[in-house]
């Protein structure tokens, strides 16, 4: 039984250390994006509009909030971005945030 035991401890630690890896990586792929995003948009108040769409995930599951207000930030600017472009640069950004957030580890 100890040994059955030892394993489901391990496993319950790396299902931890997994989705605290994961929530760093989205976190980091939002700010990311918030960055670019601004930059394309020519806003100057980028560590605010950071910390706006970083808010923004936390409005529900998945990444459909973040996609949503930073959709409507570039309609709101007058850039035409469409939904599919702007799904495949947070692909991209979160291939780049894992990296950085294994390299911290």
């Amino acid at each position: 039984m100890s040994s059955f035991d030892d394993r489901e401890k391990a496993q319950e630690a790396k299902f931890a250390h997994d989705a605290e890896l994961r929530f760093k990586a989205e976190a980091r792929r939002n700010k990311l994006l918030a960055i670019w995003a601004a930059e394309l948009m020519g806003r100057s108040d980028v560590d605010a509009y950071v910390g706006e769409v970083i808010a923004a995930d936390f409005e529900e599951a998945g990444d459909d909030d973040v996609l949503r207000k930073v959709s409507g930030d570039f309609a709101a600017a007058g850039k035409q971005m469409s939904d599919a472009d702007l799904r495949a640069k947070m692909d991209e950004l979160l291939a780049v945030a894992q990296e950085q957030v294994l390299t911290e580890v």
